[in-house]
């Protein structure tokens, strides 16, 4: 363990961290968890004996425990202050309406069967939770092509293929491994055999010459490509180490396809990531009340009380508040001090979009899908998957978020709508010049101004998952918590849905110990 541990020591001294990180990544040395095996709530068939669960919100949580609650025989009443369900899983279509709190009204412009996926846009093959509803619903995959090396990078203004930033950072990182070799500094740590093996893995992962240097190679593409006859190719020139650390280039998007949940492949529902929520709501649909606002909840000794916006009332057994902390802090709702901490302590993050209809100029240049990695407040540049022979597509010209581009996030943000749609122009420009000018129809979305949202995910630190998160994951008398907050998969589909599968079990617990008579309220 000291060897392997002064080794690393060596390989920091040689390149810096980000050297010692990414070799470690490539070669295997940092661990993947294990994918989690998901199983759903063992709730046997009759087992609610009629018990009625009101639900607040429609999101995924909502509508997985609607559905799984009612298979058990529980009577369900979903509150859903939106006109639409899903929550965070929004795909915005021709004709849809945007509000944002404090900003006018957009209407998007889309041609029909064009979408923005506002909130959530991919899934992993990790989430088997999603998959697996995806699968019994009949809802239709594609793959999504989320990392495509023909894409361009814009860092400190300046563009490189993404093959060109990922293969030269290997090769310079490779190239100064290969140094510390040739300069002994590892022979107390390793033997002749082990170095002789090393140099020569060195050599293939970074394209080194026999002499261990880089002079660049094919994995970067072409400064002419190779034809037939007596047409030979021209390789690239290499990136610099100064350039590639001046710009940023060995930045977040040099890992980004590593990261557990963004390994391919990745799938996306035909037609829009809402498909999935949409198939899950066709089977609860009866129980569902959209545009029904929250504003209380009360509890008796005997069940709950739900105020509505409209002065209505639903009364049930039990309550599951799928809604995000942020609203939570807004409902008149009885609470333990150490909950009401909790809720105030916990944070969102912060996300935008920026999307444009447009012809598919990307195409000519051999992007098929990918992203595209900038250092400007929009983040990204994500280029659509399948439809690939229509001539017009949607460009997400931004995905600004703290997990991408850190406080640059809440600056972008911040910005008009007219800022927003500018920053992404310009972006666009610098790596198709020439093309901005075919961007049409734009449209924005910024999850802090979003009614019934006002945030994207959950921000846990790891000391707040041993006190808040615990906190919040409790019941509170007859209301249980559910939803991607409360899970170790924030942000996604399937934290959310795995979360209401506690909550589930919690729930059936409780109905147990008050026994098989169901209250009967409206």
């Amino acid at each position: 363990m000291s060897t392997r541990r002064q080794f690393l020591h060596a390989m920091g001294r040689a390149g810096g961290y980000s050297a010692t990180y990414l070799s470690m990544q490539a070669m295997g040395l940092l661990a993947t968890p294990a994918a989690a095996q998901t199983v759903r709530p063992d709730l046997p068939a009759g087992s609610g004996a009629g018990k009625h669960v009101v639900i607040l919100g429609a999101g995924i949580a909502g509508l997985v425990a609607a559905y799984e609650l009612g298979k058990a025989g529980y009577r369900t009443t979903v509150l859903e202050a939106r006109g639409r369900v899903g929550g965070r899983v929004w795909s915005v279509r021709g004709g849809d309406r945007v509000e944002q709190i404090g900003r006018p009204d957009q209407t998007c412009q889309f041609q029909n069967g064009f979408y923005m996926n506002a909130g959530a846009a991919r899934l992993p093959t990790a989430h088997t939770t999603i998959l697996g509803y995806a699968r019994q619903f009949d809802v239709p995959l594609e793959v999504m092509v989320n990392v495509d090396r023909s894409t361009r990078w814009d860092y400190n203004k300046d563009e490189v293929l993404e093959r060109q930033a990922v293969n030269d950072t290997k090769g310079r990182i490779a190239e100064l491994l290969e140094k510390s070799l040739a300069g002994n500094s590892l022979d107390s740590q390793m033997t002749p055999e082990d170095k002789d093996k090393l140099k020569t893995y060195l050599g293939q992962w970074g394209a080194l010459q026999k002499d261990g240097s880089y002079t660049g190679s094919d994995r970067n593409g072409y400064k002419v490509d190779p034809g037939g006859f007596d047409h030979p190719p021209q390789t690239m020139d290499p990136l610099t180490l100064h350039r590639i650390i001046e710009d940023g280039f060995w930045g977040g998007g040099l890992s980004f396809e590593e990261t557990f949940d963004q390994q391919a492949p990745m799938f996306q529902p035909v037609g829009g990531m809402d498909r999935i929520a949409y198939a899950i709501y066709g089977h609860v649909k009866d129980s569902v009340r959209l545009n029904t606002p929250v504003t209380a909840v009360g509890q008796m000794e005997h069940g709950v009380r739900v105020m509505l916006g409209d002065g209505g009332m639903v009364e049930g057994d039990y309550v599951l508040c799928t809604l995000p902390a942020t609203m939570v802090k807004k409902l008149n709702i009885k609470l333990s001090a150490a909950k009401k901490k909790a809720l105030a302590d916990t944070v969102y993050g912060i996300s935008s979009k920026v999307a444009w209809e447009s012809p598919r100029f990307w195409q000519d240049v051999g992007v098929m899908g990918g992203l595209a990695f900038t250092d400007q407040p929009n983040a990204l540049v994500w280029y659509p998957s399948g439809d690939w022979y229509n001539p017009r597509g949607i460009l997400m010209a931004a995905y600004s978020s703290g997990g991408f581009n850190g406080s640059a996030g809440a600056k972008f943000a911040d910005m008009t709508a007219e800022e927003r749609f500018a920053v992404t122009k310009e972006v666009v420009e610098r790596m198709h010049p020439g093309k901005s000018q075919m961007l049409e129809k734009p449209l924005t979305v910024s999850w802090t101004q979003t009614p019934y949202s006002e945030g994207i995910a959950a921000q846990w630190t790891p000391e707040q998952r041993k006190t808040d998160y615990l906190e919040l994951c409790k019941p509170e008398g007859r209301v249980f918590f559910a939803g991607e907050h409360l899970s170790y998969i924030g942000a996604w589909q399937e934290g959310a849905a795995l979360s209401a599968f506690e909550a589930m079990k919690l729930i059936a617990t409780r109905a147990a110990g008050d026994g098989v008579t169901a209250a009967k309220r409206g």
